[in-house]
């Protein structure tokens, strides 16, 4: 399955690239997330699992269990505050 991923703010600023296609069988957010992880550094730091970060699939916030399908966009991006 290929799907486009894209990082904003400082998840952006770690990784060093704003957005890359990804080509894999990650059936949801958390399985492509561990599986960006286990690519090593930057990735296993910036999206550790223990890291708070907000998703979104096709433009709308999602849950971690969120599903993926062919084509879809995933977007990783650390939780924002407002005053």
């Amino acid at each position: 399955m290929k799907i486009r991923v894209k990082y904003f703010a400082a998840v952006r600023e770690g990784l060093g690239l704003g957005e890359e296609t990804w080509e894999g069988d990650a059936l949801d957010v958390t399985a492509l997330r561990q599986a960006l992880c286990a690519r090593g550094e930057p990735y296993a730091s910036v999206l550790a699992p223990q890291g708070v970060l907000r998703c979104a699939v096709n433009q709308e916030l999602c849950e971690p269990t969120s599903s993926l399908s062919e084509g879809c966009e995933v977007a990783f991006f650390p939780p924002v505050t407002g005053g």
